[in-house]
């Protein structure tokens, strides 16, 4: 079932619509062969408003989506809302949101330490099982006492945890670290200008880089309808490099042209230079998301000696939802993927570019037929050869048959032909973000 809404913005229509029931479906057709070294689950969030539209893309109640695999089989499909205490509101505003605990957790969903979580920027996590049942708010035992954003790294040398939480009163910016058995060891307050919108951020193996760019909190809004931001060029743009250690008097801040950065690619080092991929925009998006900013993707090289920063574009195209293998995560890497969007309109998600991150020259899997994809993850294989020796997964919606599919891609190859197609007899709306958790 879809719940439609005469009149409606983008995001309650067509494939962004939410879905009005959750269900379950088990041993699921499949077209391919599903590689039988992956074993896991396949989970991915995104907001489903339940009662009424939301007034924002990003305003809509969390519903997390997953695919059950093991042994070449797809075991199971199902979705279930996060349950938290924002499901008992006849409406979302900004006053019931921003209270500690209820959170919309509609953003990301990942796996540290044994734990599940689901994530929104603005609150603190919502501890999920692997079967999708809502275990409750986690606050790592109450050291947490700040949000969580909802793109933490995960360490591929260390096994940490790392983060950060952003306020709308002081402190405006906090720093986290949690060790690999999922103990938050490491707090500590960034000092910045303002509140601003801090979607993500990056990681180096020494360093992290925080971006503090002019998307500023408004509490002048509070009380209307949608997100209380403005963007003003006037704040500036910087990023921030601090060692994983330090604390806020070891930043090293550079100034960069005003732009806005909603997701990172990576970031590494070269010698005493950090080098960082990310798509940036130009402004923000207007009023209900009517012709918005296109990011392209970006490269910001810092030098750590001389307290320089230069910047490149890498490409024209209109791209988001950028990774790399999570095995390269704060390492230097030669392959990057991202997403391509339809630049007029509606954020339909057309197809995956996999990128030479030294040449910005880049290989596609273009979706045809009209379907839409969803963000795609990367899953290397189990004794990769090469970085980009593994999988990218992915929801993709049929239009002809208002019917998704999961669909598993070669990394390496990037050829037109899934690897294998999962049918899931049920429609994933076009969401957020997804992890790959190994069973």
């Amino acid at each position: 079932m879809t719940i439609e809404h005469p009149d409606a913005p983008f995001w309650m229509t067509g494939n962004f619509a939410p879905v009005g029931e959750s269900i379950e479906t088990t041993d699921l057709k499949i077209t391919g062969e599903i590689p039988r070294e992956l074993n896991g689950r396949y989970l991915r969030n995104g907001p489903n408003p339940r009662a009424k539209a939301s007034v924002d893309w990003f305003l809509g109640e969390g519903m997390i989506h997953g695919v059950k695999i093991s042994d070449g089989k797809a075991n199971w499909y199902r979705n279930r809302y996060v349950q938290t205490p924002l499901l008992d509101f006849e409406e979302i505003t900004n006053e019931n949101r921003l209270v500690r605990g209820n959170s919309l957790a509609n953003t990301h969903i990942v796996g540290h330490a044994d734990k599940v979580l689901a994530l929104q920027e603005t609150q603190i996590p919502i501890e999920m099982s692997g079967d999708l049942d809502t275990v409750g708010p986690y606050d790592f035992g109450g050291k947490l006492t700040g949000n969580m954003t909802a793109h933490p790294k995960i360490c591929p040398k260390t096994g940490e945890m790392l983060f950060f939480g952003y306020g709308i009163m002081p402190p405006f910016l906090t720093y986290y670290r949690v060790s690999p058995h999922g103990e938050l060891v490491q707090s500590e307050v960034i000092d910045v200008k303002a509140a601003t919108m801090v979607h993500d951020f990056a990681i180096t193996e020494n360093y992290v880089l925080f971006m503090d760019l002019p998307m500023l909190w408004d509490l002048t809004k509070l009380g209307k309808p949608g997100i209380p931001i403005s963007y003003d060029e006037s704040y500036g743009a910087r990023l921030g490099v601090m060692p994983r250690t330090g604390t806020s008097k070891d930043v090293q801040w550079f100034e960069i042209e005003p732009c806005y950065v909603y997701h990172t690619m990576n970031a590494y080092e070269r010698g005493s230079k950090v080098i960082f991929h990310a798509p940036r925009m130009i402004g923000y998006t207007s009023v209900g998301m009517k012709n918005p900013p296109v990011p392209k993707l970006h490269r910001w090289t810092i030098d750590l000696d001389n307290g320089s920063v230069t910047e490149a574009p890498l490409d024209d195209l209109g791209v988001d939802f950028p990774m790399t293998s999570p095995l390269l995560v704060g390492q230097p890497h030669q392959h990057g993927y991202a997403a391509e969007f339809d630049t007029g309109g509606a954020p339909n998600l057309l197809g995956f570019h996999k990128y030479d991150m030294e040449t910005g020259a880049s290989t596609c899997h273009r979706l045809k037929d009209g379907r839409t994809g969803s963000e795609a993850i990367f899953i290397p294989a189990n004794d990769p050869k090469s970085e980009d020796d593994g999988y990218l997964m992915t929801y993709v919606y049929d239009p002809s048959e208002k019917l998704s599919e999961l669909v598993i891609l070669n990394a390496k190859e990037m050829s037109d032909n899934p690897i294998a197609r999962i049918h899931l007899q049920a429609r994933v709306p076009a969401g957020f973000h997804g992890s790959w958790i190994a069973d």
